[in-house]
């Protein structure tokens, strides 16, 4: 026999190897070994049935003729939908939910080689996932939340102009209570589909309550309280972190502003609060309050954006007491673009904490920093917060960039402002907790 036919057929014996071998064998992740814990972890939160999402990615005959689309999708950063620029500010997140780069990866390499299904074994078991009807952090905290508070039932027409519903409902609270989770959501699945976003504002009494040190002079004379829970696409929740609270008093009520959509189907909703309490007895060391930051020089109501042009604004807040930032929400409408919060300290430096630089309105996301990465900054401290808006044609969002844009509700108008919420103490209680939180960064580092 020849060289060149010995060669032929060695090669032929190894793609014939090759060809029988296992994706695994051939170092081509399989959905069932290496795509299925991703999608678990990142993904079937809203891709499963009955869920936000348009499609399930629970099996793999559900995912694979979506391989394509979701190999640009995770590529692109799109989805999971996590728009925080990495390359800046804090990148430790109590809910991160973005992809790793080998997570990345992986999804490429398995799109990339052929998004093989794999041995049905090796698939993990799945995921027991709360029925729609189930709270939240019911298991966390052992049941439903102590106090449910619902608005009216509202009735959404198949066609209609956005309304916005803002009825006062009474909590029947008769004692003082601290809070250490509260979630917001619209009773049904169909209620999702024309529930915008809804807030709940936290109305009562403190006569003597110590001022809110993010307050812009906007609050009522002797009602204390403010924006206590907010629902959104992409928001579930907030449990307070340990030894703070939100406190509630007796004869408070929660004041509902609900943006309503039509969808081209009739649907009556309501939304609910449910507030889950720290046990009677049981006092949290800190108060937590949070503070709308409008992102717009002189208030958002100042919002000028021509057609076919960016706008800029830029606005700062001062920090009467010292305090521990707990999170940072962008809310704009179409026209966002990115928002970036800083701390400015009294020494003239300046702090770049984080900034959302591919803001999507389709997702409205709060980034809860971590416990060790939550901003610990003093008293004169000022927050500043900045905002790009695009009216532009490069503005894949935009409904129509030959439009003037102004201040106002409708999504097609535009508005800017972060929800923070701001845990403030002492400075005592800051020097204190500033000295934990180098002590736990010196342990680490051993």
């Amino acid at each position: 026999m020849g060289t060149t036919n010995r060669l032929l057929l060695t090669v032929a014996a190894i793609l014939a190897l090759y060809i029988v071998a296992s994706p695994q064998d051939r170092g081509v992740p399989t959905f069932t070994k290496d795509v299925a814990p991703i999608f678990q972890e990142k993904c079937q939160s809203c891709h499963r049935p009955d869920s936000i999402a348009p499609m399930s990615l629970l099996t793999y005959n559900e995912s694979r003729p979506w391989a394509k689309a979701i190999r640009e999708r995770v590529i692109s950063r799109n989805m999971p939908p996590w728009h925080i620029d990495k390359t800046v500010g804090i990148q430790h997140f109590a809910n991160d939910r973005s992809l790793s780069e080998e997570q990345i990866q992986t999804i490429v390499r398995w799109v990339d080689g052929g998004a093989q299904q794999g041995n049905p074994q090796d698939m993990p078991a799945p995921v027991k996932w709360a029925d729609n009807a189930v709270w939240n952090f019911a298991a966390q905290f052992g049941g439903p939340p102590d106090l449910i508070v619902k608005s009216p039932l509202y009735t959404v027409p198949a066609v209609a102009m956005d309304a916005w519903y803002k009825p006062t409902v009474d909590t029947g609270l008769t004692e003082q209570r601290w809070v250490r989770a509260i979630e917001i959501r619209p009773s049904t699945v169909k209620g999702r589909k024309v529930t915008h976003h809804a807030l709940a504002r936290l109305l009562q009494q403190e006569g003597n309550a110590a001022p809110n040190p993010l307050d812009d002079g906007s609050a009522v004379a002797g009602v204390a309280g403010g924006l206590f829970m907010e629902w959104a696409v992409g928001k579930q929740g907030e449990i307070m972190r340990p030894n703070s609270g939100k406190l509630m008093l007796p004869g408070s009520k929660i004041v509902f502003e609900v943006h309503y959509h039509a969808v081209g189907e009739q649907i009556t909703d309501q939304v609910e609060l449910g507030v889950y309490f720290y046990p009677k007895g049981q006092e949290p060391k800190y108060r937590q309050t949070l503070g709308l930051f409008n992102a717009i020089a002189g208030g958002s109501r100042s919002i000028d954006i021509p057609p076919n042009s960016t706008f800029t604004s830029q606005s700062t807040t001062p920090m009467r007491q010292a305090g521990r930032v707990e999170n940072f929400q962008p809310h704009m409408h179409l026209r966002g673009k990115a928002m970036m919060l800083e701390a400015v300290l009294a020494d003239g430096s300046t702090r770049l904490l984080s900034k959302v630089d591919r803001f999507d309105f389709n997702w409205m996301t709060n980034y809860i920093y971590a416990d060790n990465d939550a901003p610990l900054l003093p008293r004169g401290t000022v927050l500043r917060v900045t905002s790009w808006y695009d009216n532009t044609r490069d503005n894949k969002n935009n409904p129509d960039p030959d439009q003037w844009v102004g201040y106002g509700d409708r999504t097609v108008d535009e508005m800017g402002h972060a929800w923070i919420n701001l845990t403030y103490m002492s400075d005592q209680e800051y020097e204190t907790e500033l000295a934990k939180r180098k002590q736990t960064a010196a342990n680490v580092g051993q």
